[in-house]
């Protein structure tokens, strides 16, 4: 029996998962979802900065646009760490494109004018 502590919402249900893969503590069916895709393929968000070629912002907040594996983070992070973009840059323009070939790219989270 694996226990976890639901992330979906701020409720943060207490959820047991046995060994065939059904959950119970969950309130809505978000936390029974949630509990199998962490136990089978965990996923997460993947927030950090990128390197800008102005002195004025030298880093420019990004986030993944979709949740990438739990196991490509930390290349994720290591491409991130490589690249320096070139302002203007808007919300939402994709700085790495297919981070990682997990088909899932990394987006601006901030406007930045030179």
């Amino acid at each position: 029996m694996k226990e976890l502590i639901c992330i979906t919402c701020p409720r943060g249900c207490h959820l047991k998962v046995d060994d065939n893969m059904n959950v119970t503590g969950n309130f809505c069916p978000r936390g029974a979802k949630y509990a199998v895709n962490e136990l089978t393929h965990p996923v997460r968000t993947l927030t950090s900065t990128i390197k800008t070629n102005s002195e004025l912002n030298p880093r420019c907040p990004v986030k993944s646009k979709e949740p990438l594996p739990k196991e490509l983070i930390f290349k994720a992070m290591d491409e991130i760490n490589k690249v320096v973009v070139k302002l203007p840059i808007n919300i939402g323009d994709i700085v790495i494109k297919n981070v990682c070939g997990s088909g899932v790219d990394i987006v601006a989270t901030k406007k930045i004018d030179k």
